[in-house]
């Protein structure tokens, strides 16, 4: 097989560094004076113009360097300034520009006198930077550049590359339209735009690929990279309205993501869900075995909220999909809806309120009554229960529980042995319990008769837990004389009409599912899921996940990892063992955990390997994904 020669010319401003290195030397100059962000806009326009092509490079350096005022002394504090600024997919592949330096070039028409000691770090030396350079005048200050200079000419860069006569196959990087006439001169075989700082239109249509950062760039070439595979070929689905943070989470840490406002129905998913890797849902889109099925690249769901029920958590499992929820995030929202609900219940608040909207004057302490030395009766007690148990009794309330896992109590709550007992002796009873369909109608005729006459009913937890219908007998009857709920059996996908027979009944307070819905709940969760995901993603671990044994890694430490899900069944991880050995691989580190149906294993190696163990490492009987990282 004949390899081709290739040689790398990359643009520095904005492609090496995250910034363009005159607007930084312009805020350095110009501290203090009270037009520098008027002057700093102004060169900013100037630049872009010059990048794009629509003023020639050589008016574009003369108007900024007038404008920028700058002195000799300012060269080393910029130098410092860019060491800070390098992009950041840059800094993480040092590895490449250091096994490669003899092929790579950096033409810029930035300036040798920051260049030179920014790139000498990455192996690059001087004789292979062609840039421009200062002049000064007697005391130092900066009055232009060399005009004898190619670069400081229009197309400079065209003219510095014919110069040069590279052999092989010439790939250009770089972020402006200025770095693609070097392609379309033909003298350039490839021009990669590169974005990860800025995307600039003009360049990136014209591009033979665009690499929204180097480990793209490095992927499509097959050299050497931080990763194994670029973060932007991952693609994450966000559905429903997942807040923007998730988005901004992601999206920072180089994924690409989609967001919809809705969830999907079951025909929808099948098809969108083709390539993605990552997908994101709240409570309505349901994750069925003809989904994931359909799903030929998933790796994670974030279920970004604390239910699960819509989800197949075994077929996930089966499928090697990992899936990951928010069970704490949200809990102080639902808490403090249930202690609002109580206080409105027991004070009648709401019925006053239609009262005073329809124009009437109603000042009465009937059916109003203070929540202090009533009995809090909490059916489920969890996270939310917990807290609403603290919350409520330092409130005045006497606090009983039910559950059916034996759990301690906080401060003076009392355990009852059965939910019988709870509610014969509570005031107002809240409903916390999780999504099994075992609990399906947990609350129905015969447990709402056993409730005291006159007591509250709240429901913060699932839909379907609750009959409806004898709800409403119960409530219109007037054994209860009150409820809230915030959860029905069927809910819409989204917003819009909506009915239930609990409309219209006196002192019922009636929410559409927001018991979580805070902006605080919301930003924890879109915090607390993507950091799980991308903690896969990154690295393997899979801690707090539901359907996948839980395994902390420790950081890779210059290593390959490979990440190998199979069933768990005997001999799988002696033969992985066996493969691993015949290809003479020296492991530093192998972690296992399993579960009852399915294994993980992980093995940390050195970087130089035989690349035909990862096909044999695919092949072994009842695996069911395998993944490398480095």
């Amino acid at each position: 097989m004949t390899t081709v020669e290739r040689k790398y010319v990359f643009d520095f401003d904005s492609t090496l560094t995250r910034v363009e290195a005159l607007d930084v030397l312009a805020e350095m100059t110009l501290q203090g004076r009270a037009d520098r962000d008027e002057i700093i806009k102004e060169i900013q326009h100037i630049t872009n113009l010059g990048i794009d092509g629509d003023i020639s490079f050589t008016e574009s350096l003369e108007r900024r360097i007038r404008l920028l005022k700058a002195h000799k002394k300012h060269l080393n504090p910029l130098v410092e300034e860019l060491r800070k600024k390098i992009s950041k997919s840059i800094a993480t592949n040092k590895e490449f520009f250091e096994k490669y330096s003899k092929d790579i070039y950096v033409i810029s028409c930035g300036f040798k006198e920051f260049i030179d000691p920014i790139v000498a770090e990455y192996k690059i030396p001087s004789e292979r930077v062609y840039a421009n350079t200062f002049t000064f005048d007697e005391e130092g200050n900066i009055t232009g550049f060399d005009e004898d200079n190619v670069l400081a000419s229009h197309n400079g860069k065209i003219a510095c590359l014919e110069q040069l006569n590279l052999d092989g196959e010439v790939q250009v990087i770089g972020d402006g339209y200025s770095d693609y006439v070097m392609r379309e001169a033909g003298i350039a075989h490839k021009f990669f735009a590169y974005t990860e700082n800025v995307h600039r239109e003009k360049a990136a249509s014209n591009a033979d690929h665009i690499a929204p950062n180097l480990d793209e760039f490095l992927f499509v070439n097959d050299l050497p990279r931080n990763l194994s595979y670029p973060k932007n070929r991952i693609k994450i689905l966000l559905l429903e309205n997942v807040h923007p943070i998730a988005f901004d989470n992601l999206s920072e840490d180089g994924f690409s993501v989609e967001l919809i406002d809705r969830s999907l129905s079951e025909e929808e998913l099948i098809e969108k869900i083709k390539g993605v890797h990552v997908l994101g849902i709240r409570s309505k889109t349901q994750i069925t075995p003809r989904v994931l099925d359909a799903a030929n690249k998933l790796l994670v769901v974030g279920a970004f909220c604390i239910g699960t029920t819509q989800i197949d958590l075994h077929y996930c499992q089966k499928k090697g999909v990992v899936v990951f929820n928010a069970p704490y995030s949200n809990t102080r929202s639902v808490v403090e809806l249930a202690v609002g609900q109580i206080i409105m219940l027991m004070r009648n608040i709401f019925p006053r309120s239609v009262e005073i909207h329809n124009g009437q004057w109603n000042k009465t302490a009937e059916n109003s009554r203070e929540v202090r030395g009533k009995n809090l009766g909490i059916v489920g007690y969890g996270n939310i229960g917990k807290q609403l148990s603290v919350l409520a009794e330092a409130m005045g309330m006497r606090v009983y529980y039910y559950d059916l896992e034996d759990r301690l109590a906080l401060g003076n709550a009392k355990k009852c042995n059965t939910l019988e007992d709870l509610l014969n002796v509570s005031d107002v009873v809240s409903l916390h319990i999780d999504d099994s369909i075992s609990n399906h109608n947990f609350i129905g005729e015969r447990e709402l008769a056993q409730m005291r006459d006159g007591a509250y009913f709240i429901n913060l937890s699932r839909g379907f837990v609750v009959d409806i219908p004898a709800l409403e007998k119960a409530l219109k009857n007037g054994k209860l004389a009150g409820a809230a709920i915030d959860v029905y059996p069927d809910e819409p996908r989204r917003n819009g009409p909506f009915s239930t027979p609990l409309q219209g009944i006196p002192n019922v307070i009636l929410t559409p599912h927001i018991g979580g819905s805070t902006e605080e709940a919301q930003m924890n969760i879109a915090d607390f899921v993507p950091n799980k995901i991308m903690d896969y993603i990154n690295s393997g671990n899979t801690v707090d996940a539901l359907n996948f044994p839980n395994i902390r890694l420790p950081k890779q430490n210059n290593a390959h990892r490979f990440l190998h899900i199979h069933r768990n069944l005997p001999g799988v991880m002696a033969h992985i063992n066996e493969v691993l050995a015949q290809y003479e691989m020296n492991i530093s580190g192998q972690y296992l955990s399993t579960n009852k149906e399915l294994g993980y294993v992980i093995t940390d190696l050195d970087k130089d390997y035989n690349k035909d163990v990862i096909r044999a490492l695919k092949k072994v009987e009842h695996t069911i994904k395998f993944r490398v990282l480095y």
